[in-house]
C-alpha cells in the first residue's frame, strides 16, 4: 500500500523588529523617546539609516538623504548609528529564536524567517508561537517587534507588515491567492522600484495583473525573475528557510519572578535551560565542548564561569551536569541572584567515534 501522507502545509513566521535601531536609541536614552529621530548623519551628504514612527509620520524613511529628512521634520533629531549595539540586540533575538525552531534565515540584523513546521516547543499552532517570541523579545530587550504568519515566506512577508507596530496578522492558505491578487505589485517583495514601473508599462498593477501574464511571458520580461512572479501571484513559494551558517555558540537564559539565594533551588532552574540548549544541538546535529554558565546577581553585577571538556558533551545530562558544578562553584552567592544563563560553545557537527562511544555509553550499549 503506498504511502498517501500529504505533505504538511508549512508554517512560516517573519518577526520584523519596529523601527529597530531608532528604538534601540530611544531605549537607551529616554530623552529621545516620543520625539522624531533619525540614525544616521545629519551632514550635507549624510543618509537616514533608520527613522523612529515619530519622524515617519511627517514622510520621513531610510534611504532619504538626511537635508530631505530635516526639510520635512525640522524638529527632526539626529544620532550617530551605533552598529556594536544592533549587533548584540540583534543575537540575543536570534537566541530567543533559536528556543523555537534551528530553522531561521536572517534577512537582516532586524528580520528574519522562522520555519516552525516542526518546532522545538512542540507547539502546534504558528500564531501563538509568533506571540510568544514577541512576548520573549520585549521581555528580554525591551522592544518590539511584528511578525506575519503564512504558509509560505512570501505571505509571512507581506504579512508582517498589516499591523505594524508591535503586531501580527495571519495569512491561511484559504485566503492567500485572493490576497495577492488585491496587492499592489510595487508592494510585493522581491519589485523594486525599477521593476514596478516595467511591470506598469505592461499593464501590471496588482497581483490580478500579474497573475493574468503566463510564465513565458514573465520569463521574456523578467528573465529569472519570472518563475518566481508567476508563483507568487498565485499565493504559490516554494522557497525553503534556509539556516546561516553553523552557530559558534547556542544558550538559554531565564530571568526569576523572584530573586534566588538558595543552591538547590537555583541549580533547578537551570535544568529547563540545559534542555532548551540540548534541544537545539539534537535538531542541528551539533554538540559543543564548552559549558558555560552566566549569573546574575541582584544588583546587576554578574558572572561567568566555563568548563571546556575533551571533546563534545555526549548527551543534555552531561551538559546540566558540569552547569550544575559550575554554579555550586560560586556559592554562597555574594547577592541573590535574578537570572542563570547556560551556553554551550565551540560547536561542532563532527560525529567523531569517541562522541558516538560515549553516547553509546551513555544509552548501556
Amino acid at each position: 500500500m503506498n504511502d498517501m501522507t500529504p505533505t504538511p502545509i508549512r508554517k512560516i513566521v517573519h518577526v520584523d523588529m519596529d523601527a529597530f535601531y531608532a528604538s534601540v536609541e530611544q531605549r537607551d536614552n529616554p530623552e529621545l523617546r516620543g520625539k522624531p529621530l533619525a540614525v544616521g548623519g545629519s551632514a550635507a551628504r549624510g543618509v537616514v539609516a533608520a527613522a523612529s514612527y515619530e519622524a515617519r509620520a511627517f514622510g520621513v524613511h531610510s534611504a532619504m538623504p538626511s537635508v530631505t529628512a530635516k526639510r520635512k521634520c525640522p524638529d527632526l533629531i539626529f544620532v550617530s548609528p551605533r552598529f556594536d549595539v544592533y549587533k548584540a540586540v540583534s543575537q540575543q533575538i536570534r537566541e530567543i529564536f533559536a528556543e523555537y525552531t534551528p530553522l531561521i534565515e536572517p534577512l537582516s540584523l532586524d528580520e528574519a524567517y522562522l520555519d516552525v513546521t516542526e518546532n522545538l516547543k512542540g507547539m502546534e499552532i504558528a500564531t501563538e508561537i509568533a506571540l510568544e517570541i514577541r512576548a520573549k523579545i520585549k521581555h528580554v530587550t525591551g522592544l518590539n517587534a511584528s511578525a506575519g504568519i503564512s504558509y509560505n515566506k512570501f505571505l509571512a512577508k507581506m504579512a508582517s507588515d498589516l499591523n505594524k507596530p508591535n503586531g501580527q496578522a495571519v495569512i491561511t492558505p484559504k485566503k492567500g491567492p485572493g490576497f495577492v491578487e488585491t496587492l499592489p505589485v510595487k508592494k510585493f517583495h522581491g519589485v523594486g522600484p525599477a521593476t514596478a514601473e516595467r511591470m506598469r508599462k505592461y499593464g501590471i498593477e496588482t497581483g490580478l495583473d500579474l497573475k493574468s501574464k503566463s510564465l513565458a511571458f514573465l520569463q521574456e520580461h523578467f528573465g529569472k525573475s519570472g518563475p518566481y512572479f508567476y508563483g507568487v501571484a498565485r499565493g504559490i513559494d516554494e522557497r525553503l528557510v534556509k539556516p546561516d551558517r553553523i552557530r559558534k555558540s547556542v544558550g538559554a537564559e531565564d530571568t526569576f519572578a523572584e530573586d534566588i539565594d538558595d543552591l538547590e533551588r537555583a541549580t533547578a532552574e537551570l535544568k529547563p535551560l540545559a534542555e532548551k540548549v540540548w534541544r537545539y544541538c539534537e535538531a542541528q546535529g551539533v554538540s559543543g565542548k564548552t559549558v558555560t554558565v552566566k549569573i546574575k546577581y541582584s544588583d546587576f553585577t554578574q558572572a561567568t564561569r566555563s568548563r571546556t571538556g575533551t571533546g563534545p558533551f555526549a548527551n543534555m545530562a552531561g551538559t546540566f551536569e558540569a552547569a550544575s558544578g559550575l554554579l555550586a562553584s560560586v556559592y554562597p552567592f555574594k547577592r541573590p541572584v535574578r537570572l542563570l544563563g547556560v551556553t554551550l560553545s565551540s560547536l561542532t557537527n563532527d560525529q567523531s567515534d569517541d562522541l558516538q562511544d560515549r553516547q553509546q555509553l551513555d544509552l548501556n550499549l
